[in-house]
């Protein structure tokens, strides 16, 4: 498809949560070790994940309803984990598409979200709630957050689907596909890819760590 660029959006307050569930298909391997999950080759180390989450971590306890968000989060290492693998499926599936969003185009995106929400410290209190999908803080986790509804709204405009829960359910079918052709591989660790119902599964036994202990009470030697 011709490569193009897409329009700067208008993204709301309601866009910091993810457009859409990480609808992949992918298996479970031990075949990586210090990694959180491969993508294409391309490997998400567990010290990545950790420094995802920390990140957050410390912004939400830096809040005065500290407590609360972090309590209200206990699932957090796992989702950063699936909104990473997410955000590779879609880089992947944008690029073979043709779509692409420059810095910016998510530069306009932080402008309008910030405008419509009142301001810097709004957006920034905003991408801390839980609102259905995974918190994040900082410039950097916010505009990539950005980036990402960008990448999977031009996917939408690329493809000719209709803004709609159709159209949804053919983008979720397209990067399946995706997912499946470039290869996804989650540590159990933190759940496997169940292909069936599309979502993050528990999984029976860590991958990393023989004591099964969580992965941030234990240190992991990342090799490779």
């Amino acid at each position: 498809m011709k490569r193009r660029r897409t329009s700067a959006l208008s993204v709301s307050a309601a866009a910091l949560a993810v457009v859409a569930a990480p609808l992949l298909t992918g298996c479970s391997t031990d075949a990586h070790p210090g990694a959180a999950a491969v993508v294409g080759g391309e490997r998400i180390s567990v010290a990545t994940v950790q420094a995802e989450v920390e990140t957050v971590r410390d912004a939400q306890r830096a809040q005065p309803q500290g407590d609360q968000l972090v309590s209200s989060t206990p699932g957090l290492t796992r989702d950063t984990v699936e909104f990473l693998v997410y955000a590779q499926v879609l880089e992947h599936a944008a690029r073979e598409a043709g779509v692409e969003v420059t810095r910016r185009d998510v530069q306009t995106a932080r402008a309008q979200t910030e405008q419509s929400i009142g301001g810097p410290d709004a957006l920034a209190q905003a991408a801390l709630m839980p609102q259905g999908g995974t918190p994040m803080a900082g410039d950097e986790q916010i505009d990539r957050m950005l980036r990402i509804q960008l990448l999977f709204q031009g996917l939408g405009q690329e493809l000719g689907v209709a803004p709609d829960a159709g159209g949804v359910q053919q983008l979720a079918a397209y990067l399946a596909e995706t997912a499946d052709e470039v290869g996804v591989e989650v540590n159990p660790r933190y759940g496997e890819w169940d292909a069936e119902g599309v979502v993050l599964a528990d999984a029976p036994a860590p991958w990393l760590n023989a004591g099964g202990a969580d992965e941030q009470e234990q240190p992991v030697t990342l090799d490779g």
